[in-house]
């Protein structure tokens, strides 16, 4: 995924390392999968299928960040499954 994003030319950084706070206490430090343009969030999966756990970190990756919105992805069925999420 990364390369055929840097293919169309865009921004990729992966593997962003994050603060994750809960209730304003840092509980640990995170990795993010990758950050396109400095606007959208992935975080990439291969699970049977998406929890609301899974739901939950990106929500937080998106406080941590500061960006407003990201892409679960999940590659672990025979159909794509992906969710849109806002912090």
């Amino acid at each position: 995924m990364f390369v055929a994003l840097r293919q169309k030319g865009l921004n990729v950084v992966c593997q962003i390392p994050l603060k994750v706070k809960f209730r304003g206490v840092i509980v640990g430090d995170f990795y993010a999968d990758m950050l396109v343009e400095n606007k959208v969030l992935l975080e990439l999966k291969s699970v049977s299928r998406i929890m609301p756990e899974h739901k939950a970190q990106v929500i937080n990756y998106l406080k941590a960040i500061g960006i407003e919105v990201g892409l679960l992805i999940n590659f672990g069925n025979a159909k794509l499954e992906y969710n849109r999420l806002h912090k």
